[in-house]
């Protein structure tokens, strides 16, 4: 018989008030841990509460060999910890908390609420009546031997899990800082790289009209990757989950083009810019025969004018239109951030191998995720891990 250790004597410090910050809590704190949750910020979730203002994407409906690979080359090591907290068993973890939610059809699900602040309301109720503390305005300034420092003072715990977030959206708490902290330790920290971003374009005078108007039926092309999502016009360029999906693909230089008509090949569209236009001007020739909305006879104009007057040409320039842009937009303005705390940094419960006891979690951990609920179910998934990590390091020690 395995004998269980009494817990309640013990502390943990959870630095960070994000999904994966407040996950680990929660994992402590039911274990018998009394945990002390620190945030930088006057209150918790901020991050949280801003993706659920368009509809709060909790995890993709999908099972685990068709949803890991959408962690790329941190695949194989997210594999046990995502196992450990799948699609359902977040959708149940939700459902426990008051809180029904739905599959869209493209199998994201969302709350029923549509919204992140009720669910993350009913979470700080259980929290709170698991005991576990919050301490807001407490940002975290480093190590003192053992103890942990902060603006406010000096903490002293038996475990700490650190849940600090990437280094996007800084207003909202995810500013980085840490890596310096870390790496001022000889700990192993991957610089940064801006993910599920937009891309910066200098529209030209012309393009004013169509800002805000979404590019839709089109294919996204870089490198190896496809995204048939659509794309919204701004002022400072092109966001969207269209973009988002092929961000990491610009971002480590692969060339951006967009099929403007997806669903026909270059022959089927030649074989229609054939027909004889008569007097109509070539633009309105292309908008008829190819039934364009004026958004993408636009964006043809302003990447590729003048237009090929041969059919031939003009079906290829078409299919493959050289989007011209300036990059991603800045790292702050991300959804979320590649790079982060290497795991060769960590051992296989998250703790830090230089630092025994304290362990990390969530997104600054060195992965990264398109949207679609990748990232919050691996947020909270790498945060229950890291409690369940930091519970066996106390009844072992």
């Amino acid at each position: 018989m395995t004998l269980q250790h009494d817990l309640s004597t013990k502390t943990a410090a959870v630095i960070g008030a994000g999904p994966a910050g407040l996950m680990a809590a929660e994992g402590l704190a039911q274990a018998g841990v009394q945990v002390c949750v620190y945030e930088a910020k006057p209150s918790v979730g901020r991050k949280f509460l801003m993706a659920g203002k368009s509809g709060l994407n909790l995890t993709m409906d999908a099972p685990l060999d068709a949803f890991v690979p959408h962690y790329a080359e941190a695949a194989d090591t997210l594999r046990p910890i995502l196992q450990g907290f799948d699609a359902a068993a977040v959708q149940d973890w939700a459902r426990g908390l008051g809180q029904e939610v739905f599959t869209g059809s493209s199998g994201r699900v969302f709350p029923r609420a549509m919204k992140a602040s009720p669910l993350l309301r009913a979470w700080l109720v259980r929290l709170n009546d698991l005991g576990v503390q919050v301490q807001t305005r407490w940002r975290w300034t480093g190590f003192d031997g053992d103890a942990l420092t902060f603006d406010q003072g000096r903490v002293t715990a038996d475990v700490t899990v650190l849940a600090l977030g990437g280094a996007s959206w800084a207003r909202l708490g995810s500013d980085g800082a840490w890596a310096d902290i870390l790496r001022g330790q000889d700990i192993a920290v991957t610089p940064f790289g801006a993910a599920n971003v937009g891309l910066q374009v200098a529209w030209s005078a012309h393009m004013a009209p169509h800002f805000g108007q979404p590019v839709k039926a089109v294919a996204w092309h870089a490198g190896d990757h496809t995204s048939r999502g659509e794309a919204i016009l701004s002022a400072k360029g092109l966001e969207g989950g269209g973009i988002y999906s092929i961000a990491r693909a610009v971002r480590e230089g692969a060339t951006l083009t967009v099929d403007l008509i997806p669903d026909q090949t270059v022959q089927q569209v030649a074989d229609r810019l054939a027909k004889k236009r008569g007097k109509e001007s070539h633009a309105n020739h292309i908008r008829k025969t190819l039934k364009f909305e004026p958004l993408k006879l636009a964006l043809a104009q302003e990447w590729a004018r003048p237009l090929p007057q041969d059919p031939q040409a003009l079906a290829r320039l078409l299919k493959a239109l050289p989007v011209a842009h300036a990059g991603l937009r800045p790292l702050d303005e991300a959804i979320s951030t590649s790079g982060g705390l290497s795991f060769d940094a960590l051992d296989g419960a998250l703790m830090l191998k230089a630092r025994p006891g304290t362990f990390a979690a969530g997104e600054m951990l060195d992965w990264e995720a398109p949207t679609g609920g990748y990232l919050i179910t691996a947020c909270m998934a790498t945060g229950r891990w890291a409690a369940q990590g930091a519970v066996a390091h106390l009844q072992a020690t």
